[in-house]
């Protein structure tokens, strides 16, 4: 880039950011002309360069699953500025609060955008990564959030930022080292012993291993001690069903390590979860200071269950059921489960983290996954789901108190 003829300066242009383009996209609506109009600004035409224009473009091409650009495009708009401001709701901020981020797409950080959209409050995304370290100074704020989540890369990064803010002058929310332990296998070793959980044993393996199972010249019994096939595998890193698989027999692994170039993996025992009339029902819930909200609730007659496939906009049916969960969720569920998720708040040690699960055909409550990167939101169509805006608002209002609530205690 040549300084002479193109420079940087504070982006004239707003951030449009992740809510209202993920609005955009949920609605159906073509975001090539915006984009176009961002590869414009982005481009520097009239000789300023616009952070904004690379970040918001990034985001609509993440939205549009072109992955590798899209990080190319993070990776401009971080190179010029660190500090970005979202859109929340209009009028006089009650809070500021500065969230840590990490580079990566939308499962990468605490979706705090979404959670934050429609409240009285400042926020600033502050993106840092080894190569984009914690300035002096930082912009003033109320609360400190740890948005970024668990991954092998960040691990060096969440350490170096607990040194950082051993000491520091806000209240900090979800502290790095306890981010840290969002490990799939850390997670089981952490709550494998909980009263009223589930969790079938978790176990990182290698290629070579898989190989050797494959080949049946080791039994997977030798390295998963609670059970056989068929086995859940899936890369290590690896969110929203990306590369997940169920492996029945030996023979399966080979076919399966072939179309992958990954040298590690994780595996457990499969889980049938399924209910007497056949569908899988698979919950995701945040806890917000130890307390369970419902944020959506999966039905599917596969086992691999994802809300965008499990045809919930499709079956009135299937709709009525999560509307009905919804409902009745604090005097239900969350009573049925108080114990489990008393033993996961208090071992996990977070502020706020998500749970997807499921319920055993003995009453336990089977963990999935437990992060606090879960994508939750209220973009859904509000004539289709009116159900969930409700909802929503009580978990938004929920994370709301969990801020004021930080600055009462001040840690």
């Amino acid at each position: 880039m040549n300084s002479d003829t193109k420079t940087f300066i504070n982006p004239p242009h707003p951030l449009i950011g992740l809510a209202k383009l993920m609005r955009m996209s949920v609605a159906g609506d073509d975001l090539t002309q915006l984009g176009n109009q961002l590869v414009v600004r982005a481009g520097a035409d009239e000789g300023v360069i616009d952070a904004n224009a690379f970040l918001d473009l990034s985001t609509i091409l993440i939205l549009r699953g072109e992955h590798k650009l899209a990080m190319d495009m993070q990776a401009q708009a971080l190179g010029l500025q660190q500090i970005y401001t979202p859109p929340t709701a209009a009028g006089p901020s009650a809070i500021r609060v500065l969230a840590l981020m990490g580079p990566g797409d939308l499962m990468a950080n605490t979706p705090l955008e979404l959670i934050m959209e429609q409240m009285d409050a400042e926020l600033n995304l502050f993106y840092v990564s080894p190569h984009l370290p914690l300035p002096p100074s930082l912009p003033d704020h109320d609360v400190l959030f740890v948005s970024i989540g668990e991954s092998e890369e960040n691990l060096p990064l969440l350490k170096t930022i607990e040194s950082a803010i051993e000491s520091w002058p806000r209240p900090v929310l979800n502290k790095p080292d306890r981010i840290a332990l969002l490990a799939r296998d850390s997670v089981y070793e952490i709550l494998n012993s909980a009263p009223g959980v589930d969790i079938p044993e978790t176990i990182r393996v290698s290629r070579q291993t898989l190989e050797q199972i494959g080949r049946n010249e080791l039994s997977v019994t030798t390295v998963l001690s609670d059970g056989n096939f068929p086995l859940i595998i899936r890369p290590i890193d690896s969110h929203a069903g990306n590369d997940l698989a169920k492996l029945d027999n030996p023979e399966a692994i080979s076919q399966y390590l072939s179309k992958l170039s990954e040298e590690t993996f994780y595996i457990s025992r499969f889980v049938d979860y399924s209910d007497d009339d056949g569908q899988f029902r698979k919950y995701r819930i945040v806890l917000i200071e130890g307390r369970p909200f419902v944020c959506h609730m999966g039905i599917s007659s596969d086992w691999m269950i994802h809300y965008l496939n499990a045809g919930m906009i499709e079956s009135a049916e299937k709709r009525a059921e999560e509307e009905r969960f919804m409902a009745d969720f604090d005097k239900d569920f969350a009573i049925r489960h108080q114990v489990a998720f008393k033993a996961i708040n208090e071992r996990m040690g977070l502020d706020y983290l998500g749970i997807d699960c499921a319920e055993t055909a003995d009453g336990s409550l089977l963990i999935f996954e437990v992060d606090g990167s879960m994508v939750i939101h209220a973009i859904d169509p509000v004539d289709i789901f009116p159900y969930k805006q409700p909802q929503m608002k009580k978990v938004f209002d929920a994370f709301r108190e969990m801020l004021f609530n930080s600055i009462k205690r001040g840690v």
